[in-house]
């Protein structure tokens, strides 16, 4: 019996889509050779669709708590939203977009078929206005594709749920002819793999509406055994990517949250544009997720400071980029950083960054994926704040359990990660390494500039809102009314211990000119003392301090 398209029809569609993309997802990411044979198309649409889901979830727990039933707008809204923000590389990204052009026709109506077909085709049209250079052959085609075989299914007496089994089946038969389309597809013999996780997104919600299953779980794992392929198979030759994709490509992929009007998005694609390549940019009402392979990380989050404030900064290095069998490299380093011009540094120094937003620590999960990214046999790994040691060493454990020989080095301050990165040397063994590192680490101390929330107690005293606090090594040790006042008199203390380099790390609110005073007065006080001055961009502290 079909089921209407109401909100607890998308709760179950965003479960059972997380299902079928568990189950799919090592099939999708072997196949994945466009744009980039990175190998990880599925664990992108999964991860997008477990954000998706997780949100649709929240909104029914709101309703719960108030006493009320969601609506078929709330239930879709949040799961656009959810994918939105969670959106992984170039597939998520697009799937966050399909999600989002069915919200702006779906939000408005009762869920009929004549809705779902106005829907799909909003959705089809929106993923072209927001790839900067659209290629057919891929999960644009496909979404296309699907969009035309709902209209065909007009005189449909199965209502909605006839109207997304014509979808399905127009995408799935869409996909097959993706490797006559897109040379690179052909020359692998495999269909797009984005398109192939449109598919299993699309049958979920043919299933739900249809009445072939219950609702299912939300919180499913990728850990059961792969099934026959559901769509994504080809007639004749299946290979998998043998290689890193076009060489002369761009190095970097760059994904961030931006925070920003409308109106200015329009100058970061023509900026991103000239950048680099695989260009998607999706969102609105203020709020987008932009994607970009660029050579340059740092000129590609520094065109989202300029538009608007980005976060959740994702920057990937596609010189490990995988197979089914991996090319893993000997040694890596993944690194947690706080601020979006320490992340391109990072990244820029061949470290795999996690950037990370004030009030949100990344989650262990968070940091295996970034570990599994990094494409090593071993990997260093930086937390960079005392409050995520368990976090990390979380995440540690559970990457040695995949194989993975992992070192947590004991970095408190981004400055001290910053130390340990810069002795950081590949061609000599694992262990001295790590001690190398960890010696670095330990002989740089640290302090950041932070601004009073409240009145409080301190180890310095007692603090007003507003006031200046200088924490050293992780105790207020000092409390001032100007931040170059308080910054000179840590600087001070700092130093009276010895020291030969110092280490300013500009947050994102330092006033303009601080680095260069600074700079000045160390070098008028401690004779002999060099300064460095980082861009860091982080938003929790106007200034972080090192003193090696």
């Amino acid at each position: 019996m079909p089921y209407p398209l109401d909100a607890a029809a998308v709760r179950s569609w965003c479960g059972l889509a997380l299902e079928a993309l568990g189950r799919e997802r090592e099939r999708i990411d072997a196949i994945n050779v466009y744009p980039v044979a990175d190998g990880d198309t599925g664990t992108n649409l999964y991860l997008t669709l477990e954000s998706a889901a997780r949100a649709v979830e929240a909104a029914f727990d709101g309703h719960a708590s108030a006493g009320t039933a969601p609506r078929l707008a709330d239930a879709i809204g949040a799961m656009a939203h959810g994918a939105l923000i969670g959106a992984r590389g170039n597939s998520g990204t697009i799937v966050a977009q399909l999600l989002r052009g069915m919200t702006e026709v779906l939000a408005a109506t009762d869920g009929s078929a004549d809705a779902l077909r106005r829907a799909l085709r909003r959705a089809a049209a929106s993923t072209y206005e927001a790839v900067a250079h659209p290629v057919e052959g891929t999960v644009l085609t496909v979404a296309t594709a699907a969009a035309d075989a709902a209209e065909r299914a007009a005189g449909n007496d199965a209502g909605a749920a006839g109207v997304a089994r014509a979808a399905h089946e127009g995408a799935r038969s869409a996909l097959q002819q993706t490797p006559g389309q897109l040379a690179v597809l052909g020359r692998a013999g495999v269909v797009d793999a984005g398109g192939c996780g449109l598919v299993a997104l699309l049958g979920a919600l043919a299933d739900v509406l249809s009445g072939e299953v219950s609702a299912v779980p939300v919180a499913v794992r990728a850990d059961a055994p792969l099934p026959e392929p559901a769509g994504c198979e080809v007639a004749g030759r299946v290979a998998v990517a043998d290689g890193r994709g076009d060489p002369a490509g761009p190095a970097f992929e760059v994904i961030y949250l931006l925070e920003a009007d409308d109106d200015a998005v329009a100058g970061l694609r023509a900026r991103l544009d000239g950048l680099g390549d695989s260009l998607v940019v999706v969102g609105g009402d203020g709020l987008w997720n932009v994607h970009v392979h660029v050579d340059d990380a740092g000129a590609a989050v520094e065109a989202g400071i300029e538009a608007g404030r980005p976060y959740r900064i994702r920057i990937t290095h596609f010189g490990g980029a995988r197979t089914k069998e991996p090319e893993m490299t000997a040694r890596a380093v993944v690194a947690v950083v706080p601020g979006a011009g320490l992340a391109g540094l990072c990244a820029q120094a061949g470290a795999t960054p996690v950037p990370v937003r004030p009030g949100e620590p990344p989650a262990s999960g968070e940091l295996v994926q970034a570990i599994r990214q990094a494409h090593a046999r071993e990997v260093m790994l930086l937390a960079n704040d005392a409050e995520l040691r368990h976090t990390a060493a979380a995440a540690a454990e559970e990457a040695r359990a995949e194989g993975v020989r992992v070192a947590l080095i004991p970095t408190r301050s981004a400055v001290q990660g910053l130390a340990a990165l810069a002795v950081h040397e590949p061609g000599r063994s694992f262990d001295e390494d790590v001690v190398a590192m960890t010696a670095a680490a330990g002989a740089t101390r640290y302090a950041e500039l932070a601004l009073a929330e409240r009145q409080s107690w301190t180890m310095a005293g007692v603090c007003q809102a507003g006031d200046v606090l200088g924490l050293i090594d992780g105790d207020v040790a000092v409390i001032g009314s100007d931040l170059t006042g308080t910054a000179m008199t840590v600087l001070d203390r700092m130093l009276s211990a010895g020291g030969e380099m110092v280490t300013l790390v500009l947050g994102a609110k330092a006033p303009d000119g601080l680095a260069g005073r600074l700079e000045e007065y160390v070098r008028e006080r401690h004779l002999a003392v060099d300064t460095v001055v980082y861009d860091g961009g982080q938003h929790a502290a106007p200034l972080l301090i090192g003193v090696e």
